[in-house]
């Protein structure tokens, strides 16, 4: 399974997000510090889940690296988050 993949699937897992989009960005930064050949080091994630509603944007930040997990977040470089209720 790829970053990507495991990326959706807890979220989707964690939130049940009404929308939810996970965007390689990687080749945006080759060259960059992080950059990984193969991609998947630079990721941006749109999401939309009720979960969110009354969070400050740092307790949503918080609950999505939760769900991701420590090891995954370890692996990703960059983690952009555009995150609604």
């Amino acid at each position: 399974m790829t970053r990507t993949q495991r990326i959706e699937a807890r979220l989707r897992d964690a939130f049940q997000p009404r929308l939810l989009e996970v965007v390689d960005e990687s080749e945006r930064h080759r060259g960059h510090a992080g950059y990984q050949d193969g991609g998947e080091s630079h990721f941006h994630v749109t999401i939309a889940a009720d979960a969110f509603a009354g969070l400050s944007r740092i307790a949503r930040h918080r609950a999505i690296h939760a769900a991701l997990g420590k090891e995954l977040v370890a692996e990703i470089h960059a983690l952009g988050l555009s995150v609604s209720d």
